[in-house]
């Protein structure tokens, strides 16, 4: 619960008291690896914030090749954005990757936790803000980078986790094949 009160005091100011209010609005769940929190074609209202784990958000395109959305570690949220704010079915999936602990808002509580504490509504604002910056700024990365330069950003941009994800999740990032990916990783590893 520290780690969300932290990532708040980036961003925001709270009281003590406004703090324990905050806290109140989250339950905690933990989940094994392997677990799905969302499958597409299901409506979610829940948002997660990891304290511990690796969760991934992915999409099923028609040939059910798998494009991974993103990840997320200790520190950062996770839900699919679309589903969360809509209230409609998803048209995501968001999977445990690695045995995790998070803290869950639905969005009936938070909208409740915008009334009681309204300084959270900037922080939610802000850290949306960002998200749709880096979303935008992977969108640019994909139609402009080569496929080793996106891998160096994506090194830059998940360095505590890139070691605990299966090669195909990271080339599903990357938008390239498991193949592919293998033989790029072979030419970096010959070249250093």
């Amino acid at each position: 619960m520290d780690l969300l009160l932290k990532n708040i005091s980036l961003h925001v100011t709270l009281t003590p008291e406004e703090q324990e209010k905050v806290l109140s609005f989250f339950s905690r769940e933990q989940y094994p690896s392997k677990t799905r929190l969302l499958c597409a074609n299901q409506q979610i209202s829940k948002s997660y914030f990891v304290l511990s784990g690796i969760l991934r958000n992915y999409y099923l395109d028609d040939q059910i090749n798998e494009h991974t959305l993103s990840f997320s570690s200790p520190g950062w949220w996770m839900a699919d954005m679309y589903s969360f704010l809509t209230q409609k079915q998803s048209t995501s999936y968001i999977e445990v990757l690695e045995d995790a602990d998070v803290l869950i808002i639905t969005a009936e509580r938070r909208d409740a936790l915008f009334e009681e504490v309204p300084k959270i509504e900037r922080y939610f604002r802000i850290i949306i803000e960002r998200s749709l910056i880096a979303n935008q700024q992977r969108l640019l990365d994909n139609l402009s980078l080569t496929a080793q330069e996106r891998y160096e950003r994506f090194n830059k941009r998940y360095p505590t986790i890139k070691n605990c994800l299966a090669q195909k999740q990271i080339a599903s990032y990357l938008g390239i094949t498991p193949e592919f990916f293998s033989k790029m990783k072979k030419n970096l590893l010959k070249n250093k």
